[in-house]
């Protein structure tokens, strides 16, 4: 074969080449673009309903002039309430699963915080279901400080009800977006840790609560430092189901990418096979 013809050869492979990682490169592009985003090219912004889950807003403030309702029927400000460090606990009382988990393993990491409750720290749980009222709330606290393992402060654990403007106001402050679907709601899992400033510093997802997680959270929260999220990188490869309420493994997305860089390895080792010398004796 003659040099002129192994070049044609080389020019059409590299033609083919270039198509197939032009075409994986869109794929790929579309794969890192949220699916909203382009929904939302075509649609009217001011129709647009979040999506159920989390929107990170770290380092902004939550409008400590809402007020909502203690286990007791008081009204209190979130002012009156933020003066330490905070874990909040966006719930609500009534769920029959995530949450009533969600609430026990904070009582269960409560009992191990080295942290003093109440002076160093508060824990603020509110239902986001305006519809429950302090009597539950009162009934929900008794509860989970039985869970605790320890003697434990009344005020370094809230239990707090509200109105729905309040609590849409508050959600929709830390990020939260939720949905109700009859009696029930479809809802993400986190903990937002706030400044004493009432400052967002930290989101911790999932039911399961680490003592030490905690630990560091309202570590930062003290110091005022906004952490990066530990799973947002988890977050990219897990989706929140609302109708399974939990976190799935986005296959797609994942295996999209491994085929792009498998094709980008592949025409690498390509290139550089082409560019060896030809053999003068071929």
């Amino acid at each position: 074969m003659d040099c002129e013809a192994t070049q044609d050869i080389g020019t059409g492979i590299n033609q083919v080449l270039h198509r197939f990682l032009t075409l994986n490169l869109m794929l790929s592009l579309l794969l890192f673009v949220p699916v909203g985003t382009l929904v939302l090219a075509h649609v009217d912004h001011s129709k647009q309903q979040p999506e159920i889950g989390i929107k990170e807003k770290l380092g902004l403030l939550i409008p400590l002039e809402l007020t909502f309702y203690d286990e007791n029927g008081k009204p209190v400000s979130l002012k009156q309430l933020i003066k330490t460090s905070i874990i909040l606990a966006p719930v609500y009382y009534s769920c029959p699963n995530v949450c009533n988990f969600l609430l026990q393993n904070i009582a269960g990491a409560l009992g191990k915080l080295p942290a003093e409750p109440g002076k160093e720290y508060v824990v603020l749980a509110f239902s986001f279901d305006e519809t429950e009222k302090p009597p539950l709330a009162a009934e929900r606290k008794k509860t989970y400080f039985q869970m605790i393992g320890r003697t434990y402060p009344p005020e370094a654990w809230r239990f707090l009800t509200g109105e729905k403007e309040n609590i849409l106001k508050l959600t929709e402050a830390v990020g939260f977006y939720f949905e109700r679907t009859g009696r029930d709601f479809q809802h993400p899992v986190a903990l937002i840790i706030l400044s004493q400033e009432g400052k967002i510093i930290r989101y911790l997802y999932g039911t399961d609560i680490l003592p030490f997680d905690l630990k560091m959270a309202l570590l930062e929260a003290s110091e005022g430092r906004v952490g990066p999220t530990i799973s947002k990188a988890l977050r990219f490869c897990f989706s929140y189901d609302p109708k399974g309420r939990r976190y799935v493994f986005n296959t797609l997305k994942i295996t999209g990418i491994a085929t792009l860089a498998f094709a980008l390895l592949f025409a690498l080792f390509l290139m550089v096979k082409g560019k060896r010398p030809l053999d003068p004796r071929g």
